[in-house]
């Protein structure tokens, strides 16, 4: 329920953060829970990854893209992550997520999630690839024509040494998993 309950407040308060641009931030304000620990009572990894979903739904809100998705049948998909843990986030801590869509090259954005302390110190980082999927005509969407449709007119920035190490990982990956589904259907 706690669950549906943040994203209920994501998506109520979306308004009060503006709109959301190329270069500006989602930074939202959580506190680690009781439901969010496991069992050295810190955050658990999967909540780091439920709680990056909060910051993408920012993002989506305020840049349009929900809308837009709607009204062309688009749906923003996550294709992959990788996530480094460098300090946990104890019970009852508050923290903040900062999102921020980093670079995009063709048919995939990546994005970033970073759980800062309140010490400003970063509790961890998570490196998002993802796309938008035209249910329509059954094919991903090119991110310029995506970033185009919510008013971005900014150019990507080339990826980083870590970014393009994360996309061709993740290629990498996908292709390793295709290749296990070879034969079966």
């Amino acid at each position: 329920m706690y669950t549906w309950l943040r994203l209920m407040r994501v998506a109520a308060t979306y308004r009060r953060r503006g709109r959301f641009t190329a270069d500006s931030e989602s930074r939202l304000a959580f506190r680690c829970l009781p439901t969010d620990i496991d069992m050295n009572l810190h955050l658990n990894n999967a909540r780091y990854m439920m709680l990056a979903d909060m910051g993408r739904i920012d993002i989506f809100l305020r840049s349009g893209l929900v809308t837009e998705s709607r009204k062309r049948r688009w749906g923003p998909l996550l294709g992959g992550l990788q996530v480094a843990y460098v300090r946990e986030i104890r019970l009852w801590k508050r923290f903040t997520l900062v999102s921020t869509v980093e670079t995009w090259h063709e048919r995939q954005i990546v994005g970033r999630h970073r759980f800062v302390l309140d010490d400003s110190r970063t509790a961890a980082i998570i490196l998002t690839t993802g796309g938008v999927y035209d249910f329509a005509n059954r094919r991903f969407v090119p991110i310029d024509e995506v970033m185009a449709t919510i008013g971005i007119d900014a150019p990507p920035r080339p990826p980083s040494d870590e970014e393009q190490a994360f996309m061709d990982s993740h290629q990498g990956l996908r292709e390793m998993a295709k290749k296990a589904n070879v034969g079966l259907s």
